[in-house]
């Protein structure tokens, strides 16, 4: 093994809850945890990015995993946390070492002050000796709100801490070429480009939200902070995580980048929802790709979304292709006044005196090809900022 020394670990629901009673895969969790104290003997800090709340809640409000709901899975959230984290404890306490919960939201890791915070209370877990156990906090999140999966959120906590190595543990053994059940499919033992592989990443289980997709677009962020990602089955009789890192087993793994991006790229360009977006002229494109200046309101042919000041918002080009992503310096509704009332003064509009620049030059990164890009967002849910 080579010789990271921060790792973020995943941990798939169907790995730590049985799929037929729902309840703690205390085994499973013995070895993990078993693997996690020997990498902290060997100078490692680690942590724990965990699935599994609702999983473990369903039997609790008498649901099951096919038939439930968003407020089903919303209460077995706040049922099954305290038992995951019981578990994840007494194994711990086994071991002679502590776990804290660290509950997040959609807006802790995409609003700039929080995730500064959220990374602080890690810094600071982490200093102190203690495994932090990350998960999203499930029981207030809606669809519209939420992550959505744990795969992503592990690649945001490895940027946050500037992890060496993210680590998804899961129930196959990697990324295949095709379909694993179809006759010929190949484990991709080495991943440079994710994008090649996006096509064959469909498919979830039936206890988890994310399936090959998200673990892909995980290692896309994990590559682009520097961080490589090693993809693997965590069902094995001894050493699930150890065995992964020292070589030992089949698995996945995506590179890191060699000229990774900095803190602040890949928060800014790495995003796990669109609070919004807008399309720009091909002028305007050609001058942000010079570096030459920020997204003025006379630049800007449609916009989508409810943003407010301080959202990244995706900019397109005229032919739907994203090509850059930037801090906001208005809501929506300012920007949409501003653009369409482009004689009028900004004060004037506003109240206020501003350069009406919506996206500042220095808040502004342009996409690379090692980038994901979103697609346009569809005609219909868009604002035409016409001023004729």
């Amino acid at each position: 093994m080579s010789n990271p020394k921060r790792i973020v670990v995943k941990i798939g629901s169907s790995l730590l809850a049985n799929t037929e009673l729902l309840t703690p895969r205390w085994a499973f969790i013995q070895r993990l945890l078993d693997d996690v104290q020997v990498l902290r003997e060997r100078g490692h800090e680690v942590l724990l990015c965990s699935s599994g709340a609702v999983a473990l809640g369903l039997k609790t409000i008498g649901e099951r995993p096919e038939t439930a709901g968003l407020r089903d899975k919303q209460a077995a959230a706040a049922c099954g946390m305290p038992v995951l984290l019981n578990a994840y404890k007494q194994v711990a306490h086994e071991f002679g070492f502590d776990i804290a919960q660290v509950l997040v939201t959609l807006r802790d890791l995409e609003d700039r002050r929080r995730f500064l915070n959220t990374k602080n209370t890690v810094h600071r877990l982490l200093q102190a000796g203690i495994v932090p156990i990350v998960n999203e906090n499930d029981s207030i999140t809606t669809e519209e709100i939420r992550v959505g999966d744990n795969d992503r959120l592990a690649a945001k906590v490895a940027q946050m801490v500037q992890a060496e190595t993210l680590v998804i543990l899961t129930s196959v053994d990697g990324l295949y070429d095709r379909d694993p059940s179809l006759e010929g499919a190949q484990l991709v033992e080495t991943v440079d480009d994710v994008t090649e592989y996006l096509e064959v990443t469909e498919g979830v289980s039936s206890l988890g939200t994310g399936g090959m997709l998200t673990k892909m677009q995980a290692a896309n962020m994990a590559q682009n902070a520097g961080c490589t990602t090693l993809i693997g089955n965590g069902e094995t009789d001894d050493r699930p995580l150890l065995s992964l890192l020292d070589g030992e087993r089949q698995h996945t793994r995506c590179i890191a980048h060699t000229r990774p991006d900095s803190a602040w790229t890949a928060w800014l360009t790495d995003r796990l929802q669109m609070a919004g977006s807008i399309v720009v002229s091909e002028d305007t494109i050609d001058a942000v790709c010079r570096n030459e200046r920020g997204i003025r309101r006379e630049d800007i042919h449609s916009i989508q979304g409810t943003f407010v000041k301080g959202d990244v918002i995706h900019i397109y080009d005229e032919s739907g292709a994203e090509r850059a992503r930037g801090l906001a310096n208005f809501t929506a509704e300012e920007t949409l006044i501003l653009a369409r009332n482009q004689d009028i003064p900004a004060k004037q509009l506003l109240g206020y005196q501003t350069a009406a620049t919506l996206v500042s030059r220095d808040n502004l990164v342009v996409l690379e090809d090692r980038h994901i890009p979103w697609d346009t967002p569809p005609e219909e849910r868009r604002e035409s900022v016409s001023t004729s």
